[in-house]
């Protein structure tokens, strides 16, 4: 857990200047098991890009859904400065059974942080709540999604983990070629 804490502990200038970083183009997983079922994740990745393009991406609410896998849809119900509300669908497949899941969020843009905070406020979660942070580090972007998540009752989080884990990563490095392509077509 110390190291779910080195990441999630880093300040709004992104990574400590001792953390141990994950190599260039790689990712880094934390997991921790908190109290009722809850479960904290914490997901780097390290990369050589611009962080403007990372944010452009990610704050482009109503395309989400058209490189993230597993969202069904993204949709920005409304603007008030700097905080948005979305309504998400997203769908996965694990042990043979499709879940689906709907979720109202309230997003904060914190643009001088470079963070996006979020929680959730209608859903079908009991807890669904985090961030996006950008950072920079030794000349490197870092991207970290930190994610506290508490299933719904009768929704066995145990089993959901390891997938939890995979499509984090999964995200992550959708939103990364997202903001290559972008990138690559300024």
């Amino acid at each position: 857990m110390a190291q779910l804490s080195a990441l999630l502990s880093a300040g709004p200038q992104g990574l400590a200047p001792t953390q141990d970083l994950c190599a260039l183009d790689t990712i880094q997983q934390e997991m921790e098991r908190l109290p009722q079922g809850c479960r904290r994740l914490a997901v780097q990745l390290r990369l050589g890009l611009d962080p403007r393009w990372l944010w452009e991406a990610l704050t482009d609410y109503d395309r989400l859904s058209e490189f993230i896998p597993n969202l069904l849809s993204s949709r920005l119900l409304w603007r008030r400065d700097n905080v948005v509300a979305l309504a998400q669908e997203g769908s996965q497949q694990f042990i043979g059974l499709r879940f689906r899941a709907r979720v109202e969020l309230e997003l904060t843009e914190h643009w001088a942080e470079r963070r996006l905070s979020f929680v959730m406020t209608r859903g079908d979660f009991r807890r669904f709540e985090g961030s996006w942070q950008i950072g920079r580090h030794e000349g490197d972007t870092t991207l970290l999604y930190d994610l506290t998540v508490q299933g719904c009752v009768g929704m066995p989080i145990g089993l959901i983990e390891q997938r939890l884990r995979e499509d984090l990563a999964a995200n992550l490095r959708a939103v990364q070629l997202e903001a290559q392509r972008r990138a690559s077509l300024a």
